[in-house]
């Protein structure tokens, strides 16, 4: 039996999920939206479950148009923004947002609430710095995980795992 392979990219507003012949060719592809909140000071969330979601819809959309069966998969590949993920130790969502919503689990990549702190991280002018292009970004998870530490240190403590959106998906569909 052929093998098919399947490559999701998740961006800021939708998933979207292509499934390739043993060629590379692509058979079919489908997106599918995914739900953002925007507060005052720069601040993005989203819901890992909603994400996740959005993925299985568009690679169920995309592999019926295919026409594949599932036991021809040989592959799947995630691909997703530099977005931080935070569950608590039972892999459940935690809170990332002062709404308290679990559900808003997610500080996407956009966020620029860590601005403080990805200044302080520069201001260190540590060596690692340098294998980050020399600075860091608010964008990256480290500020974002220091603006937690210090501006909700609750869900910080509660944490059980924290996450690059692909590597969450990565985790979420093998279940490692």
């Amino acid at each position: 039996m052929p093998r098919a392979y399947i490559g999701i990219d998740v961006g800021t507003t939708s998933t979207r999920a292509g499934v390739f012949d043993e060629a590379g060719t692509l058979l079919a592809t489908a997106r599918h939206p995914i739900r953002v909140w925007h507060e005052p000071g720069d601040i993005v969330e989203q819901s890992s479950q909603d994400i996740w979601e959005a993925c299985a819809t568009s690679v169920r959309a995309a592999m019926a148009e295919a026409a594949v069966a599932p036991d021809s998969i040989g592959g799947i590949g995630f691909d997703a923004t530099c977005s931080l993920v935070v569950l608590d130790r039972q892999g459940e969502p935690l809170t990332v947002s002062a709404s308290g919503e679990a559900q808003r689990n997610v500080i996407v990549w956009m966020d620029h609430r860590a601005i403080a702190e990805a200044r302080l991280i520069n201001e260190t002018e540590d060596a690692v710095l340098r294998y980050v292009g020399g600075s860091i970004s608010p964008e990256m998870e480290m500020p974002k995980l220091l603006w937690l530490k210090r501006h909700l240190r609750g869900s910080f403590d509660a944490a059980g795992h924290f996450f690059d959106l692909a590597d969450y998906l990565t985790w979420r569909a093998t279940g490692s």
